[in-house]
């Protein structure tokens, strides 16, 4: 476990090459919005193999690593298949090549997994219903551990359960974080920070690298603490072309023309080999993106100010020991309290 007072920044491709593995099971902490895009290029470049994946909403994040060839099994609730069957997307092909397998949870039921991960738990109990959907009836690659029923230590009642989820490595993005890796965020938290805490290792991209004192002077955002993170690499823009609340929109163009070109996999190719292994970074692909559609395209998707109102942090002190290094309770210096411990007989090495 990384230290917290650590300095965790570094590039995403030495991220990548420290804290990502083959065979990892490797976890997209962002839920619908703002996807950790940057991070999941970089482990597209360094051609990482054999991920059982873990993602509760599969946008183009997944489709991505697909297509790159990165995953054996995938753990979802959602993946967008535009077009179903007959209308291509790399999720698709995988599955009818028989190059994938896929587990397929509620929401949920899903979190119930991460839930229980970040809690030390081995199951976590969830609602029986989906006994009597296919979600339930169907198993692919993890057979009988998908879901278990066992009895109740209370009540002797029958009682649906999920495994823990404890995956390799989780890579998430959010608003900002300091070099320490306190990450914060703030907006549609969905399982973002359950995906995070229940993994054992974690690299975070963000927006914004602040000072510890930022970090200090908000904390209800701080969703994953630093002695939790591995890795931290400012990358502005890493989402795009999904959103980040207060920094852009979703580019909806953009996004336009990898649906279309994950129609098919020549195009899929193509679009791989021009916007991942065509740019080395994504200070790189800002500057394809510019050169292909001009320099404002993104500037208008920059995020209006709409603060929040600010919140009063203040206390009447900040410890337990005055300036004089007095405790404020007793009147007594800690070398004053050890001694009168020590003539009690209440102090131990």
């Amino acid at each position: 476990m990384a230290h917290p007072n650590d300095n965790k920044v570094m590039s995403a491709k030495e991220a990548v090459a420290r804290f990502v593995q083959d065979g990892d099971a490797l976890i997209i902490g962002n839920y619908t919005v703002g996807t950790c895009a940057e991070l999941v290029f970089e482990i597209c470049r360094q051609g990482r193999k054999h991920f059982t994946l873990y993602s509760q909403s599969g946008i183009l994040d997944v489709d991505v690593l697909i297509n790159a060839g990165c995953v054996d099994r995938l753990v979802t609730t959602y993946v967008m298949r535009s077009g179903g069957k007959k209308g291509g997307g790399a999720v698709e092909r995988a599955l009818q090549a028989g190059t994938l397998a896929m587990e397929d949870y509620t929401n949920f039921n899903y979190n119930a997994r991460l839930m229980a991960g970040m809690h030390g738990f081995t199951f976590m109990p969830v609602l029986e219903g989906v006994m009597a959907t296919d979600l339930f009836r169907k198993r692919g690659f993890m057979g009988d551990d998908k879901y278990r029923v066992i009895p109740c230590p209370y009540t002797g009642k029958q009682v649906l359960t999920v495994p823990a989820a404890n995956p390799d490595v989780c890579i998430v993005h959010v608003q900002r974080a300091d070099r320490h890796g306190n990450a914060q965020y703030w907006g549609a938290m969905g399982s973002v920070a359950a995906a995070a805490l229940c993994s054992k290792r974690i690299i975070v991209s963000c927006e914004e690298l602040v000072e510890h004192d930022v970090i200090q002077s908000s904390p209800h955002f701080t969703i994953i603490p630093a002695f939790r993170v591995d890795a931290v690499v400012q990358i502005p823009w890493g989402a795009h072309p999904t959103e980040v609340l207060g920094y852009y929109n979703q580019d909806s163009f953009f996004y336009g023309l990898f649906r279309q070109a994950n129609t098919t996999a020549d195009g899929a190719q193509a679009w791989m080999d021009e916007w991942v292994y065509g740019c080395p970074d994504r200070e790189a692909y800002r500057d394809r993106y510019a050169a292909r559609f001009g320099t404002g395209m993104m500037d208008k998707l920059r995020a209006k100010a709409f603060y929040s109102a600010p919140a009063n942090y203040g206390a009447a002190f900040t410890s337990v020991w005055d300036e004089t290094g007095r405790n404020r309770l007793l009147g007594l210096t800690l070398e004053e309290i050890e001694q009168k411990m020590a003539e009690r007989g209440l102090l131990h090495e």
